[in-house]
């Protein structure tokens, strides 16, 4: 029988991880012939998560538990949680239950056709439309300026096939920007369409930071557009500065008595320049920013325990 892993990453999910585990378990239980595994990765919840995942453990052995000794991150924790895995196929998705567990049954069906990858594609959501038309947006913006191609409204979600597994646990990627990773590989991917419903317990932990910190990582890691930009609009503000410097001086020459220029050109070009500079400048920086964390190569995440795992994958 093939393994499935599924891969749930949960903070403070004491609400949703049972029904979760609950909804897997009866969509497994239709698909004869697999055999999977559970791996929760909590990233050190501090609201009862921790003692449901131990009972939920220690009932069911086809649960098994990481537990960081920290808060890592949406981003790194996931990572390591996928690399973890060895079955022949891994499913990866949140614990929330805005990843609807019936998608397995799609994953697994365009697995067996052949696909190394198959992506949720988020095409509606019952979140708000200003936030889901922003998203939308921003894929459309990203994917036109990557060099690779990205699929709009790939949430993450998904199923990989341990060969591509094996390459993610090569890259290394110590702050990856996971779709974009995936993408980057070049499997052929199938897409399962799906409408993510609204939280019915629990908050969201995604905040302003977290979606900018993500939004970031998809231009730093597909794109050096924008650097190229800060380049040409630097040298579009450079040429027009020196015309309109020439435009003055010759119209100061010809009508020196009655032209005066006044404060006013010069503040706003000063605050208008100025704020073009702090843009790129922002920009620069988070490029370095994702160069350094290159450069540090630390772990994805500690590991504090470990729970129904055999000693050959610990």
């Amino acid at each position: 029988m093939k393994l499935i892993s599924i891969v749930t990453p949960c903070y403070n999910e004491a609400e949703n991880v049972e029904d979760l585990h609950a909804q897997i378990v009866q969509v497994m239980s239709e698909l004869p012939g697999y055999q999977f595994e559970h791996i929760y990765i909590d990233n050190a919840s501090t609201d009862g998560t921790i003692p449901i995942l131990r009972r939920l453990a220690a009932t069911d052995s086809r649960v098994k538990v990481i537990l960081n000794t920290r808060n890592f991150g949406h981003i790194r924790s996931p990572f390591h949680g996928v690399q973890q895995a060895h079955g022949a196929a891994v499913i990866l998705m949140s614990s929330d239950l805005q990843d609807p567990p019936s998608l397995i049954r799609d994953f697994i069906r365009k697995w067996e056709e052949g696909f190394k990858v198959v992506m949720a594609v988020k095409t509606h959501s019952k979140e708000t439309r200003l936030l889901f038309l922003l998203r939308r947006i921003y894929y459309r913006v990203l994917r036109k300026l990557s060099e690779v191609p990205l699929v709009e409204n790939f949430t993450g979600t998904g199923l990989f096939d341990q060969q591509v597994v094996l390459m993610l646990r090569e890259i290394g990627d110590p702050y990856p920007y996971f779709r974009g990773l995936i993408a980057d590989i070049g499997f052929e991917a199938a897409k399962v369409e799906f409408l993510q419903p609204t939280r019915k317990r629990g908050i969201t932990k995604n905040n302003l930071y977290t979606l900018y910190d993500m939004a970031m990582l998809g231009f730093v890691y597909n794109t050096r557009k924008p650097l190229r930009l800060a380049t040409i609009v630097g040298f579009l503000t450079a040429a027009i500065s020196l015309l309109a410097g020439l435009f003055y001086l010759v119209y100061k020459l010809v009508y020196w008595e009655s032209f005066d220029v006044g404060l006013a050109p010069l503040v706003v070009g000063l605050f208008f320049f100025g704020g073009i500079q702090l843009f790129f400048l922002g920009i620069v920086a988070e490029y370095v920013g994702a160069i350094y964390t290159q450069v540090l190569h630390r772990p994805l995440v500690i590991e504090k325990e470990r729970i129904n795992f055999a000693t050959e994958d610990s």
